[in-house]
């Protein structure tokens, strides 16, 4: 944990959904006075998502976040201007193995994103509702993949079915080991993206865009994608009602994303005795 004395917080890099975000994808008021309080203190703020850069324009709105911020699990960095800082593609290969992989189990809808856009064969999967409601925007419906296989950003595998997830992980990551990362960013969700792909990476590097070292940053989340900031923040923060995996790497825990515990976090470990 960072010693607020010697190496205070300057940069929070925070998840949205399940962590910045209530149930129905809205910010609580208490969220967004905490993040402003917390600007106003001097401290950076950005946002880390398995969304895609299109999805989150809405909070950077709401919340007046003015540094860049993460994509992808951490796959494409945006900068404020909507300009790329950076971006990492899924290696062909990797693609080729996932695709096949998730395409082969009827319970399992498969969404891919690149060119900035939400690809999927089958508009009618009882996911596409949630999803577009988080999104905001509406799917491309293609024919196949293959024409994107060279600039996808993040493969999903959607399905109510929670433990056919967790059974596809476990099946999945020594397949594209060393060439993708693959994690749940929700139970209902299994990511694929890019080795440099991960919330460690952006929080890294938007640390050093930032100049603040690592000992001084902080990373709050609730879900299988967020351990990797934990384990290079100064100060790791997991929702109270994340997996107990999940908090169990990180140092503290606050109250859950219906509890403001983001705000709790904010309030608690960063601004007290400021």
């Amino acid at each position: 944990m960072s010693d607020e004395r010697n190496h205070p917080i300057r940069f929070l890099l925070s998840d949205m959904d399940g962590t910045l975000l209530l149930p129905d994808h809205s910010l609580s008021q208490r969220t967004i006075a905490a993040v402003r309080a917390l600007r106003e203190a001097g401290v950076f703020f950005s946002l880390a998502t398995g969304r895609p850069p299109r999805a989150m324009l809405q909070q950077i709105e709401a919340l007046g976040v003015d540094v860049p911020t993460a994509g992808f699990n951490g796959g494409t960095l945006v900068n404020p201007d909507g300009s790329i800082l950076v971006a990492h593609h899924l290696p062909v290969a990797a693609a080729l193995i996932v695709l096949a992989l998730f395409s082969a189990h009827p319970d399992v809808e498969v969404w891919v994103f690149a060119d900035g856009d939400w690809l999927l064969r089958d508009p009618t999967g009882p996911m596409v509702p949630r999803e577009q409601q988080g999104l905001g925007y509406a799917p491309v419906v293609v024919e196949s993949f293959e024409p994107f296989l060279d600039r996808i950003d993040k493969i999903v595998a959607a399905s109510l079915n929670a433990q056919l997830l967790i059974e596809l992980e476990a099946q999945l990551q020594p397949s594209v080991e060393g060439q993708a990362q693959v994690s749940r960013s929700q139970p209902v969700y299994l990511d694929v993206t890019a080795m440099k792909a991960n919330k460690g990476e952006a929080l890294a590097t938007l640390a050093a865009h930032l100049g603040v070292p690592m000992e001084q940053t902080a990373a709050i989340g609730d879900g299988g994608n967020d351990p990797a900031m934990f384990h290079v923040a100064g100060l790791s923060i997991a929702m109270g009602q994340a997996e107990e995996t999940v908090k169990r790497q990180a140092t503290v825990v606050t109250g859950s994303n219906v509890e403001d515990g983001v705000a709790e976090a904010i309030e608690r470990f960063i601004l007290s005795g400021r």
